[in-house]
C-alpha cells in the first residue's frame, strides 16, 4: 500500500503536472522552431505572441460571458480560441508586412531579424499590459476537477489522492489534436508540402514555382495559431500575468534547442523534457521517499534540489548542456 501511496503522489504532484506544462511548452516551442525552420530567425517575441493571443482569449471570453454563453463543464475560454487566432494572426501578418518584410528584401543577416523581434517583443509587451494590466488575471470556468483526491480516496481506498484538473486534461487532449492537425497538416496538404521544400531548399523551391509570400503567411498564421492555444492552455493550467509569458520565453526556446531547432518532433520531445526537469527538480520528494524506506530512514528535510523560486534556472542549465554536448539537438536539427 505505501508503494501504491507513493505512486500516487508522484502521479498528483509530479507527473500530472509536467504532462500539462509539457503540452504547453511543447506547443510554444512548435511555433518556435516553426519561424526558425521556415524564415530562418528565432523569434524572440514569441513569448509575447503568445501573451497578446491569450489576452484576446480573455476578452473575449469576457464577452462570451456577458451574453451568458458558456461551454458547459468546459473553459469559455475555448469557444473564445478561434477568435484569439485569428486577431492574432492578423496581428503576426501585419507586423510582417510592415517590419519584417523589408529585412527578408534586403537579405539581412539573421541576427539583425533577431533585433528587429526584440523590439516587436517590447512593444507587443507593452500592447498587452496596457489593455489589460499587470495583474493576475484567472479566467477558468466550468468544472474545476474531473476528480478529486477526495473522491480517488473514497474509490481506492488509499492514504493519498489524485486530483485531475479538467484545465490539466484540456491541455493535453487539445494539445494532441493541434499537435495531429499540423502534422497532417505538413504532411499531406499541397501548402504543407511548400513550406517543407521552402524549408529545405529555398533556391530550389522559388526555381520549382512555389510562391514565397504564401508560404510566408502561412507560417506566420500557424505560429499564431500555436502561440494563441499554448498561452491559453498556460493561462487556464496556471494564471495570465504578461511578464510570466516573456519569462517562458527562456523554457521554449530550450525546448526547441535541446529537441534540435527546426525539427517539430522535436520541439515536442524537447517541450516533455524541459517540463518534467523543471517539475522534478524543484518538487520536494519527502512524502515520496518517506512511503518507500523504512521509518528509520525517513528524510527530515523536504529533500528538494532547488527552490521553485528557480525553476527557470534548470531550463537553462539544460540549453547550456546541450549546447555544449549536443549543439545540434536530441534530433539533429532536422529541418520542417
Amino acid at each position: 500500500m505505501d508503494i501504491l501511496n507513493a505512486l500516487v503522489t508522484f502521479l498528483n504532484f509530479v507527473f500530472v503536472p509536467a504532462l500539462a506544462y509539457g503540452a504547453q511548452l511543447a506547443l510554444g516551442a512548435l511555433g518556435a522552431t516553426l519561424i526558425y525552420g521556415i524564415l530562418r530567425f528565432s523569434n524572440f517575441a514569441h513569448g509575447d505572441t503568445m501573451a497578446f493571443g491569450t489576452m484576446t482569449v480573455i476578452l473575449f471570453t469576457w464577452g462570451l460571458q456577458a451574453l451568458g454563453i458558456s461551454f458547459g463543464p468546459l473553459p469559455t475560454a475555448l469557444l473564445a480560441l478561434p477568435f484569439g487566432i485569428a486577431v492574432t494572426a492578423m496581428l503576426l501578418l501585419a507586423t510582417d508586412r510592415g517590419v519584417y518584410r523589408y529585412y527578408r528584401r534586403v537579405k539581412a543577416a539573421p541576427v539583425i531579424l533577431v533585433m528587429v523581434s526584440l523590439g516587436v517583443m517590447f512593444i507587443m509587451n507593452g500592447i498587452v499590459r496596457f489593455i489589460i494590466g499587470v495583474g493576475d488575471v484567472n479566467f477558468t470556468d466550468g468544472e474545476r476537477f474531473i476528480i478529486t483526491a477526495g473522491q480517488f480516496r473514497e474509490m481506492t481506498g488509499l492514504q493519498e489522492g489524485l486530483a485531475i484538473r479538467m484545465t490539466q486534461a484540456v491541455t493535453v487532449v487539445v494539445a494532441v489534436i493541434a499537435v495531429a492537425l499540423l502534422f497532417w497538416f505538413l504532411q499531406k496538404t499541397r501548402t504543407g508540402k511548400s513550406m517543407r521544400a521552402f524549408s529545405d531548399n529555398e533556391d530550389l523551391a522559388l526555381l520549382s514555382g512555389i510562391n514565397p509570400d504564401r508560404v510566408v503567411a502561412v507560417t506566420w498564421i500557424i505560429a499564431a495559431a500555436l502561440a494563441t492555444t499554448a498561452g491559453t492552455l498556460y493561462g487556464l493550467d496556471k494564471s495570465f500575468k504578461a511578464f510570466t509569458y516573456f519569462q517562458l520565453l527562456l523554457p521554449i526556446f530550450a525546448a526547441a534547442i535541446v529537441g534540435g531547432l527546426g525539427s517539430p518532433i522535436g520541439a515536442i520531445a524537447g517541450g516533455f523534457v524541459i517540463a518534467f526537469s523543471e517539475v522534478m527538480v524543484t518538487y520536494a520528494w519527502k512524502k515520496v521517499i518517506t512511503y518507500i524506506v523504512p521509518e528509520s530512514m525517513a528524510p527530515e528535510g523536504l529533500v528538494q534540489l532547488m527552490s521553485t523560486d528557480y525553476k527557470f534556472a534548470v531550463s537553462f542549465a539544460i540549453l547550456i548542456i546541450v549546447l555544449l554536448f549536443m549543439p545540434t539537438g536530441l534530433f539533429k536539427g532536422k529541418s520542417v
